[in-house]
């Protein structure tokens, strides 16, 4: 089932830069449960008790996410799960049910696998490898120009494809999460606007009109994030927030459909141009269908573009057209930090390259786990502050990608589109999205060597077997997304290292560091205000991850031989941190066929020991190597990531 996008107007085309009552309570530190009972009465839905005003209760959160496309119900998904009462509204009375942005990029994927929740996606959905290229002069008939690997090794890759489902089939998996939780989307309730009434429990009142009669309402809540869409109502709640760019006359026409063709390339991702009628970008989508003024203006020139072969259509599901623009908000968040926007809220593009919903989504995962501290009184005002800092980097590396490719495209020139694609291909996948220098990505004082980690950029895929069961793993999504941070210590061997991590396990169970005391800072908050569960957690087992703490998660990694070594062995934190003790032992399963100390570190010395922070999200924090195992060296370490954390993180 392709999709195609058409060029509806070839003129001008270069352009301007720019019910969980039943669910198994799981245990996520010690003493800890989560919040299935705490948090029973926000289960809402769009004929619940929010029609009673006297129910104050019942209006209040701690944030209010507008919009429930794929960056509002990422960002609610992954507050409800941290534990944070979160109200998630749209002014539609339905979610989507097909057609809109359709391409998981392979980061995307990755991160659907942290939140274990990937699994339907790759399931039903078409992986693409390659890209074609077409083209019709008048001199000649339309004829294959070229083909390429949509990701060459490269870029070193997990899943090295897109994944094409639509939109309505990302969505619905964190709908379905979220009904588990026992949270509903709150629909046919359009945000209006916003009023800060300081003397209140929760100071930002939002308003709003419900169902078709307009009712006002009102909820009370500490923050609110736009994920509204390019025309969104809450970018207008931010002074001087406004969308900053350019945008062509060039129009495109996206018809999602099942189709009969003799093309060739059917199932590959296909880019045809003719230089007399436009363009066609044609993409192989879920149950046989494919994607492409009227619906029948659209079919006719496709036909008229892919002549000699032969298209018509069984089935059209869905037709929609759209201008391009390159746009940045000039801000994503106001200056209290209280009200943001994400998603096409907060930057707008074309689509040809799979970027939207891709970079949508990864806007929500950066600002939802600061959000989670920040709520818990865990976090410096330098943590949110990071979230515009970063994204909005991106926002703009993404605009200029897309100018580049989308004037390629227009102008029908493969050799600059594959050119342009060769050029951004990590930063199209996902993985060459980095972030700059900031209190959360510490730049190395050494340098690692190549194949090294970088702070500010994500972990590359390693292979490793889990300890405690001998599974092979991929080290890099084997923890699931808690929203916690992860410390990893790196030695060749174990028992040399006893002192180097005694020490540190110690001071780390103790007041005598600062990442000891907010260790205890957030086993109270999660004590009070505990994640929320759902029945499919007791496969995930998210309490093998959380025994010590609920902030950091503590791994070692060796390639020190199994049976040199036992579990009982390592001092307490690690021995309670079983399920992320992990051998470095199986390089030939590795996509570079490298160990992990030498592809993450560049190699270690034989009394060397590395400790590693790593974000909630998936991104180095920092580095650092330790010449040798010593006590002293351990005081060390301690000293070094207390200087990191206390740089965004509150002790109390």
């Amino acid at each position: 089932m392709p999709t195609l996008f058409w060029n509806l107007m070839k003129r001008n085309t270069s352009q301007s830069p720019p019910s969980t009552a039943n669910s198994k309570l799981q245990k996520m530190a010690p003493g800890l449960t989560t919040g299935l009972e705490r948090n029973s009465f926000d289960v809402i839905s769009a004929t619940s008790a929010l029609s009673n005003d006297d129910d104050y209760r019942s209006s209040l959160s701690d944030v209010v996410v507008v919009g429930a496309g794929p960056a509002g119900l990422m960002l609610a998904d992954n507050l409800v799960r941290f534990g944070i009462k979160t109200r998630i509204i749209d002014d539609r009375p339905d979610a989507t049910s097909t057609g809109r942005a359709d391409g998981i990029q392979p980061k995307s994927i990755e991160t659907l696998k942290q939140m274990r929740l990937a699994e339907p996606l790759l399931r039903k959905g078409v992986r693409i490898y390659d890209i074609a290229f077409w083209k019709s002069t008048a001199q000649k008939s339309l004829h294959r120009t070229g083909r390429e690997t949509h990701y060459p090794p490269v870029v070193d890759l997990l899943e090295p494809y897109i994944l094409l489902v639509h939109q309505g089939m990302v969505e619905n998996i964190f709908i379905e999460d979220l009904r588990e939780r026992g949270v509903e989307v709150v629909r046919n309730t359009a945000y209006t606007g916003c009023e800060y009434t300081p003397q209140k429990v929760r100071p930002l009142q939002v308003v709003c009109n419900q169902d078709v009669h307009q009712h006002g309402k009102t909820f009370g809540t500490r923050y609110i994030v736009g994920c509204d869409g390019a025309h969104s109502k809450v970018r207008k709640s931010i002074p001087n927030a406004v969308p900053v760019g350019a945008s062509s006359d060039a129009v495109w026409g996206v018809l999602d459909g099942v189709v009969d063709t003799d093309f060739p390339d059917i199932w590959s991702k296909v880019v045809l141009h003719s230089d007399e009628l436009g363009s066609v970008l044609m993409i192989p989508r879920e149950r046989n269908m494919t994607q492409e003024h009227t619906q029948e203006f659209v079919q006719r020139r496709a036909q008229e573009i892919m002549h000699p072969y032969k298209l018509s259509w069984r089935s059209v599901e869905w037709f929609g057209k759209y201008g391009i623009g390159q746009r940045v908000a000039s801000k994503f968040t106001d200056d209290d930090r209280k009200v943001f926007i994400a998603g096409d809220a907060s930057h707008t593009h074309s689509p040809k390259a799979a970027q939207g919903m891709n970079t949508s989504m990864h806007d929500s995962w950066n600002l939802a786990w600061k959000m989670n501290f920040a709520i818990r009184g865990l976090a410096k005002p330098s943590l949110l502050e990071t979230y515009e800092q970063e994204r909005k980097k991106i926002a703009e590396d993404l605009i200029n990608f897309d100018y580049e490719h989308a004037n390629a495209f227009h102008a029908g020139d493969p050799a600059a589109l594959a050119a342009n694609f060769e050029k951004n291909v990590a930063f199209i996948s996902g993985y060459g999205v980095s972030y700059g220098q900031n209190v959360l990505n510490m730049p190395s004082s050494k340098v690692l060597g190549v194949g090294s980690l970088n702070p500010g950029f994500l972990l590359p895929p390693a292979r490793a077997t889990r300890f405690i069961d001998a599974n092979p793993v991929d080290i890099q999504t084997d923890i699931p997304a808690l929203g916690q941070f992860r410390i990893y210590f790196f030695t060749h061997n174990v028992q040399a290292a006893m002192p180097f991590l005694d020490t540190i396990c110690a001071m780390h169970s103790s007041n005598s560091s600062y990442v000891g005391r907010v260790t205890a800072a957030g086993n109270a908050s999660y004590t009070i205000q505990p994640p929320l569960a759902a029945p499919h957690d007791q496969f995930v087992c998210p309490e093998r991850y959380t025994p010590v703490s609920g902030v950091y998660t503590y791994a070692l990694v060796t390639d020190m031989d199994r049976n040199k070594f036992e579990i009982h062995d390592l001092p307490p934190v690690l021995r309670d941190s079983r399920w992320t003790l992990y051998l470095d032992d199986i390089p030939d399963s590795d996509t570079r066929k490298q160990k992990c100390i030498d592809k993450w570190l560049g190699g270690l010395e034989q009394n060397e020991v590395a400790v590693l922070n790593v974000r909630p999200d998936g991104y180095v924090g920092s580095v650092k190597r330790f010449a040798d195992s010593s006590r002293e060296s351990g005081v060390q370490a301690v000293q070094w990531m207390d200087q990191y954390y206390e740089q965004f993180m509150r002790e109390s």
